[in-house]
């Protein structure tokens, strides 16, 4: 069964393949919903918008801002500070890991409830399991210039994928180290790595990066990545080709 609902102000689309599936997708909706009412930087009354005013002080930060913090700092150290949930204007905004830590706690909360063959999807951050009767699940990349158009068709095998880019949203995503920096030499890097949550914090840091950004993919074990660049080039990491076939 498969449901799209737009939550996090993006289409967010479940598919979960098995019998009596509909209070798993319910669960999964809700617990989604409770995601973006806590850490909406649109949200006036959300938790991440009343730390933003001071209204919340340490010892009452609920655990979930609390992890979303630790990663964040982590994926800043781990990316040499490319990766920054603290804007220039000083405020901080969690959503360039939020989405992919959302995702990934999604999957397994359809695990939990029994379920093994599944996809869920979120603005491009994606996370699978198992098979699509049968076959394995396989993710189109867009091409960025032309958003109804593929350009390359991947077979994650279970891993996660998560897409960034300014060719959807404009550019929202910037070089914390030259915040004035104009990120346009490249359009979208698509990136594959273990889990949804990994795939997304590396792949937000690889844009920031610029033309680097694949070559800081292909030296990160366990990661593969498709660039494309202004021009509609396209540049992969020496493993991308494995995930190319079914």
């Amino acid at each position: 069964m498969r449901e799209m609902r737009p939550i996090m102000g993006m289409p967010i689309e479940i598919e979960i393949v098995g019998e009596n599936v509909e209070e798993t997708l319910n669960a999964a909706f809700s617990y989604l919903v409770s995601v973006d009412e806590r850490f909406s930087t649109y949200k006036e009354g959300s938790e991440i918008s009343r730390v933003n005013r001071g209204e919340v002080v340490d010892g009452t930060i609920s655990t979930e801002m609390r992890e979303v913090f630790a990663l964040a700092e982590k994926t800043k150290k781990e990316t040499h500070g490319y990766f920054d949930i603290r804007r220039p204007d000083g405020l901080i905004d969690p959503s360039g890991i939020v989405k992919g830590w959302a995702i990934h706690n999604t999957a397994g909360l359809i695990r939990r409830a029994g379920y093994e063959n599944f996809f869920v999807n979120a603005g491009g951050d994606i996370a699978m399991s198992g098979k699509n009767a049968g076959k394995e699940w396989s993710v189109g990349i867009w091409n960025p210039f032309n958003t109804k158009e593929i350009v390359k068709v991947v077979y994650p095998q279970g891993k996660g994928v998560a897409t960034s880019g300014s060719y959807m949203r404009g550019a929202h995503i910037y070089n914390p180290l030259a915040p004035k920096e104009n990120l346009t030499d490249v359009v979208s890097i698509t990136v594959i790595g273990p889990d949804v949550l990994e795939a997304d914090r590396f792949a937000t840091a690889a844009f920031a990066m610029g033309r680097s950004g694949i070559v800081f993919i292909e030296n990160l074990p366990g990661f593969e990545g498709y660039m494309i660049d202004k021009s509609g080039v396209a540049t992969f990491t020496s493993g991308f080709s494995a995930y190319t076939k079914p």
